[in-house]
């Protein structure tokens, strides 16, 4: 890949193997915590974990699944998005190959490497340009944690009622609020000439941190660049809201609105991304317990499990799409890039 930094042979061996031993960590963790909440449940009721296969059941699942298709599609728009910004275009087609893939390999493979890293390399083996790559998989994944606290304060101010479930109404609100405050942190600090920029000119991995201060220097001086990346960004998120709502009614899931969806899963998205565990498991299903559960919406704690799990599977069906795209494109990257962080 060009551009690439080489790694010597033992230290990419012992990466490798640390990996994989965090890797069966993770796993470890993901059983236990959900295996930690089916026990804590009484009178557990394994049925309700399954949405009962009516037509209408039928109905809410295929829209949500084609949600979630078209919000890959919202995903590849708002990372070609940023890359036009920064002057690094490239065909749609191609670039929802890459990101199809990318979310084969973090959703279905067994692997130590990320889907994002996937992404990075294989769009900076077309463009040339490692650093740039991995900078506008960083910035479209960035608005992302712009977003998501939007939606969920748009939630709760819609709707007076959610404002009023005590701890579910209070957490979802702090962990907008933090995600909010630290996000312009970040940005404040990564865009700065005497923090990020110092790094604009080094070389080895410092260059990495360099070409997300250029990239993030260059939006704010478009903003109607910027805000064409949030606004795809915002379409994309909603769409995955929707998703999530439908499969909630697919559950049997009536006391969960669309503004309660808004102000919650965001929430639960950002939450997931923590990284203790194999795609969320166990962190999605507590926090939806919580959220809609252990709150006046009431909703049974297996349906709230069931439906972490649904959205998993909703998330697995769609991303064995890009079995294809990973297998053709040339399978897992040699070298190793950093990784980005989801949502």
């Amino acid at each position: 890949m060009a551009d690439a930094e080489l790694v010597a042979p033992d230290e990419e061996d012992r990466g490798r193997r640390r990996g994989r031993l965090i890797l069966l960590a993770r796993i470890v963790l993901s059983v236990g915590m959900l295996a930690i909440l089916i026990t804590q449940i009484p009178d557990f009721d394994a049925s309700e974990l399954v949405p009962t296969m009516d037509a209408a059941a039928v109905a809410w699942l295929s829209g949500a699944a084609t949600l979630t298709l078209v919000g890959i599609g919202l995903a590849t728009l708002r990372w070609r998005t940023v890359l036009r910004a920064m002057g690094l275009d490239a065909r749609f087609r191609r670039l929802m190959s890459h990101y199809l893939a990318g979310q084969f390999v973090a959703n279905v493979l067994p692997s130590t490497i990320g889907g994002d890293v996937l992404r990075v390399a294989r769009v900076a083996r077309d463009n040339g340009d490692t650093p740039g790559s991995f900078a506008s998989v960083v910035i479209e994944r960035m608005t992302g944690w712009i977003v998501l606290p939007a939606i969920t304060l748009a939630g709760l101010a819609l709707n007076g009622g959610l404002r009023e479930l005590g701890r579910a109404s209070a957490v979802a609100a702090a962990i907008a609020m933090t995600t909010l405050v630290g996000l312009v942190l970040i940005l404040a600090a990564v865009d700065h000439e005497r923090i990020g920029g110092r790094f604009a000119d080094r070389d080895g991995w410092q260059r990495f941190a360099g070409a997300v201060h250029l990239a993030i220097g260059r939006l704010r001086r478009h903003p109607a660049a910027a805000g064409s990346v949030l606004g795809v960004g915002l379409a994309y998120q909603m769409t995955l809201v929707v998703a999530a709502f439908m499969g909630a009614r697919a559950m049997g899931i009536d006391q969960a609105g669309i503004t309660a969806m808004m102000a919650f899963l965001p929430a639960v998205m950002i939450l997931q991304v923590l990284p203790i565990s194999i795609s969320g498991f166990g962190v999605r299903e507590g926090a939806l317990i919580l959220f809609l559960s252990h709150s006046a919406l009431d909703v049974p704690e297996e349906q709230a499990i069931g439906l972490g799990i649904l959205l998993y599977l909703l998330n697995l069906v769609v991303s064995l799409l890009g079995a294809p795209a990973f297998a053709i494109g040339g399978g897992v990257p040699s070298t190793a890039v950093p990784e980005a962080a989801a949502p």
